[in-house]
């Protein structure tokens, strides 16, 4: 994206303040374009005036050319659960936020029975790992041809489309991939690759069947010169695979062919490259070695191209020490660095509790959330949670920065009915919070415990604490 600025923005816009795009000023939708939330086209005047005025609409052609990601956004799959890969705006993550998450496909290939390639899919489709939160899932399912049969290929290819998961079809012979595009094209798959041998076969089948394409070569000038004819085709969904090597000197020619792709990207703002890229882990299936440390090797390229700068990727191994990392790794490199992630405020019920158990308060700040959570969980100590909106700080930043103070706490008891719910009037709040508790008590009018640093200590600091001795 060229502007940086909503002001930069807000001058392409009609300046009506009509709200016909559904916020209250232009400024704001210029905020939200910025955001990336909108686009231009969600303007209802600023496409009416294009449509009637070629001056409005070579505006509108400014503006969308303006506010594009450096890095074209493509689409594979229909529907819910379609991806979307590339849309990239930034080198490093730090500078902005990266957007789309690395997308991984595990393959099944065609010479599978139906049983093996139903066990596959079914450990793609039902994978999830609960982080943070959220739960994590794998996003689709390559189908490889290895029997160079388009019946076989078509076969196959229709027996993993029933799991509605997004596909990347697999094939470098052109009469197996029309095969099976005629079975799924509507589906929107990813066909994987053309190279220097079969491009002219591959661009018919991308402009006919009007599905994103592969290009794949080792040579940088070959790829920039097949995405260029791609392009002046009129195919627009590239997705560019430089080949991965697994080991050695081949990877470390692999980083660095990813790294000048990206680099000419954005900082030549070279559009002939400027496309997402491609990576294959599964490239480790063709060392040495037995299965175990194949999957080692998938996992050790996973994360080197998850950090730098893999869009999509294709995977064999679906052990658990190749894909939790990867997932993790991935989860954490995507989360936005200018957001802290967080839960939602409210009050949680612990291990249902009754109106005599205690009442604890902490952040909304979602690793003490889930820490606090945990500990309390697992030690089956009942109580009512009540978690304060602090823009996602932890207890100790968000004291010192003042977004965890008495009246907050007082408007959440208030909001959340606490009081409705137990017969006392004790707040346990963390020993990182300690300096509150007499403007709490002020405030709320409810007696404060100073509770532990660590909520690990909450079991043994609630045998000696709870229930509170009365004062005499």
């Amino acid at each position: 994206m060229k502007v940086k600025s909503p002001l930069e923005v807000y001058k392409f816009l009609p300046q009506t303040n009509c709200g016909e795009c559904g916020y209250d000023t232009c400024m704001s939708f210029a905020a939200q374009i910025i955001d990336r939330n909108v686009k231009p086209t969600d303007c209802p005047p600023l496409v009416e005036n294009a449509k009637k005025d070629k001056k409005f609409e070579k505006k509108l052609k400014e503006l969308i050319a303006l506010t594009s990601p450096e890095i074209a956004e493509v689409i594979i799959g229909v529907g819910d659960n379609a991806v979307k890969i590339g849309g990239e705006d930034v080198l490093h993550r730090h500078e902005l936020t990266y957007f789309n998450p690395t997308a991984f496909f595990f393959d099944v290939w065609d010479t599978m029975d139906e049983a093996q390639i139903d066990e596959r899919c079914s450990r793609v489709v039902e994978y999830r790992k609960f982080y943070v939160g959220d739960f994590i899932t794998l996003e689709g399912i390559a189908v490889r041809c290895t029997s160079n049969d388009p019946e076989k290929f078509r076969k196959a290819v229709k027996k993993v489309a029933e799991y509605g998961k997004p596909m990347i079809l697999v094939a470098l012979n052109p009469e197996c991939m029309r095969a099976a595009l005629e079975e799924v094209a509507d589906q929107r798959p990813l066909i994987y690759a053309a190279t220097k041998d079969n491009w002219r076969e591959f661009l018919e089948l991308a402009l006919e069947f009007k599905v994103p394409v592969t290009l794949r070569s080792k040579d940088l000038n070959t790829l920039k010169s097949m995405a260029k004819t791609f392009k002046e085709s009129g195919v627009s969904d590239i997705v560019l695979d430089p080949v991965t090597e697994p080991v050695g000197e081949g990877l470390k020619a692999t980083f660095e062919r990813v790294v000048q792709l990206r680099r000419t990207a954005i900082l030549g703002e070279d559009k002939d490259v400027a496309y997402p890229i491609m990576i294959t882990p599964i490239a480790a299936w063709l060392i040495d070695g037995d299965e175990v440390t194949k999957g080692y090797w998938e996992t050790v390229i996973a994360a080197t191209f998850i950090v730098k700068y893999a869009d999509v990727m294709i995977f064999r191994n679906l052990e658990q020490y190749t894909v939790m990392p990867s997932v993790i790794l991935r989860y954490n490199i995507y989360t936005d660095p200018r957001t802290p992630v967080q839960v939602e405020p409210g009050l949680r019920e612990i291990n249902n509790p009754g109106p005599d158990d205690p009442v604890f308060i902490t952040t909304n700040f979602a690793l003490t959330y889930y820490t606090v959570e945990s500990d309390l969980t697992s030690n089956n100590i009942k109580g009512w949670l009540l978690v304060l909106d602090t823009e996602g700080l932890g207890v100790e930043v968000s004291v010192a920065g003042g977004q965890f103070t008495a009246a907050k706490v007082k408007d959440l008891i208030k909001e959340t009915g606490v009081e409705e719910k137990v017969n006392h009037r004790y707040l346990i709040i963390p020993g990182l919070a300690a300096r509150l508790q007499g403007a709490i008590e002020d405030e709320t009018g409810w007696t404060v415990l100073v509770g532990p640093m660590d909520s690990g200590r909450i079991k043994g600091w609630l045998e000696k604490q709870w229930p509170p001795k009365s004062k005499e």
